[in-house]
């Protein structure tokens, strides 16, 4: 959850470490960085932080026009991307002796100013004897006992060997906090979770950071609505660059992302770190659907290798994702380099037909399993305070988003329900096979436009939700269910995915609506 700029900092503090960001060096010579910043913080001066949006800043920094498409035009998105590096990049050099620090966190605009971990500051680094808060996967071994009074220069009269493990203890404690640190500056590098939903100590394969996202058919990156940068095309031989005309792709809130892609026969030579990898291929039919001749099912069949072994055989986009015009994305974990140290994609088509691909997607895996997923219905990520990413609602089909103001009970992270999705409404999640368990978060909130007389003020909803066709919830009554507690958590497992490789989520409503703040899905 994002931090509010301290009480105690007042505005001639926060316009000094601004004019000290654009003053120095890092921004004399990004020009249009340093007036972006300048814009954003200036309009939080200015108490405008509402008027703060991607569509206001396109027009008023970089001069899109009234015209300004934020869909098709990711102008916007890219240069925040590239804000928030720069930044993380001045204030772990230059501007790490700063008392303040500006940020901007990812999926938002507004700037915030935090207190800085200047070098040397006592409160920079965690105490030994303390635990770091929100993380379960660091364990100290106990408390650090304080040393007895007057014993200053005990030290010297340690033994060297005792003297070295202290030090050793030291490094250990700033290597896990540096690791804790860059975990948060870099939230969709998410570390790897248990069957039981914790987080294991380390993460396997390259360290966060090592990834590669690349855009099919794009001249152009793209920033998405989780904040993740997505190159132009690269690293590609074979097909050509094909821009479709559809203008709405189903279960992603990104449609523009399938809008381009490459087709023909082709494929990919990408260099890679040596290390475990998870592998997302992204696709869309868009060129065969219901109002071309003999379109649909059956149109485009194709395979997939991945350093020589299938990946994907005789596979039929429209029929896999159930409809044409539909995000549809194949998960394959433990991908490694090559001998030469890349990871060679070759896409072909049956029957002399054309292969497609929309995007390319290689994230640090774990061996063995999927990393864990997490979505909130919402249109920007999340960092709870339990310090997991959520990503922005994905794999959706039907239904509604809907914001509420009114904090809830019966948790102490409120902000991150203040969203849902209501309605009669499906998720198609990917997974590769495998057990599963997930976990779905409710909420019950009062809802004077949907509440009956009888319901106490909160809006009556019963629904049933389904897992492949299963039955996982039957006229599940969320107003009794929520009767202690606004926050009503359901936890199943042994859940594998149908054929095309999905966990598909169905909402029902009963009477009312049906409705979901979030979804978890763990490995087992």
């Amino acid at each position: 959850m994002a931090a509010a700029s301290p009480p105690s900092v007042d505005l001639e503090e926060r316009r000094a470490e601004l004019k000290s960001v654009l003053e120095s060096g890092s921004f004399v010579r990004a020009p249009k960085l340093a007036q972006l910043l300048s814009y954003l913080c200036e309009m939080l001066f200015a108490g405008k932080a509402v008027q703060i949006k991607e569509y206001s800043i396109g027009v008023e920094v970089f001069g899109r026009g009234d015209k300004y498409d934020q869909n098709s035009d990711s102008i916007v998105r890219v240069e925040a991307n590239r804000l928030r590096k720069r930044l993380a990049e001045y204030y772990a050099g230059e501007g790490a002796s700063h008392k303040l620090k500006i940020t901007i966190p990812v999926g938002q605009y507004v700037p915030e100013f935090e207190p800085g971990t200047a070098a040397g500051s006592e409160a920079s680094l965690p105490s030994a004897a303390q635990p770091f808060p929100g993380r379960a996967d660091i364990h100290e071994k106990g408390p650090v006992e304080a040393p007895p009074p007057g014993s200053r220069n005990i030290g010297l009269r340690l033994p060297l060997t005792m003297i070295s493990a202290v030090v050793v203890i030291a490094v250990l404690i700033a290597v896990v906090y540096y690791v804790r640190t860059h975990r948060r500056a870099h939230p969709s590098a998410e570390a790897p979770a248990t069957a039981s939903g914790g987080t294991t100590d380390l993460p396997f394969g390259p360290p966060p950071g090592d990834e590669v996202r690349i855009l099919a058919g794009s001249t152009r990156s793209f920033v998405d609505h989780a904040g993740k940068l997505w190159n132009a095309d690269t690293w590609a031989t074979g097909g050509e660059a094909v821009k479709g005309p559809a203008q709405h792709i189903w279960r992603t809130l990104d449609p523009e992302f399938y809008r381009t892609s490459r087709q023909g026969q082709f494929r990919y030579d990408i260099p890679l770190k040596k290390g475990v990898y998870e592998l997302r291929l992204h696709f869309a039919e868009t060129t065969y659907g219901p109002e071309s001749t003999g379109g649909g099912e059956g149109s485009r069949i194709m395979s997939v290798r991945a350093n020589g072994v299938p990946v994907l055989e005789d596979f039929d986009i429209a029929a896999d994702a159930g409809a044409s015009r539909t995000a549809d994305v194949k998960v394959f974990p433990n991908i490694e380099p090559g001998p030469d140290g890349q990871l060679h994609l070759e896409f072909t088509g049956n029957d002399g037909r054309q292969a497609t691909l929309s995007a390319i997607e290689i994230t640090p895996g774990v061996r063995g399993q999927l990393k864990p997923v997490r979505l909130l219905a919402r249109q920007s990520p999340y960092y709870s305070n339990d310090s997991e990413w959520f990503s922005p609602d994905n794999y959706f089909e039907g239904g509604q988003i809907a914001t509420y103001p009114t904090p809830v009970s019966g948790t102490d992270d409120p902000e991150m329900y203040q969203t849902e999705r209501w309605g009669n409404f499906s998720y198609a999640i990917p997974v590769p096979p495998g057990n599963y368990a997930l976990w779905l978060h409710f909420v019950a909130r009062r809802s004077e436009g949907m509440a009956s007389a009888d319901s106490g003020g909160r809006a009556v909803r019963v629904f049933n939700v389904f897992c492949n066709g299963k039955a996982l919830l039957q006229d599940f009554d969320l107003r009794e269910e929520a009767k202690q507690s606004d926050i009503v958590i359901r936890k199943f497992s042994g859940l594998e995915p149908n054929a095309q490789g999905k966990l598909l989520l169905s909402f029902v409503p009963v009477e009312g609506y049906a409705s979901v703040a979030g979804i978890e899905v763990l490995p087992q």
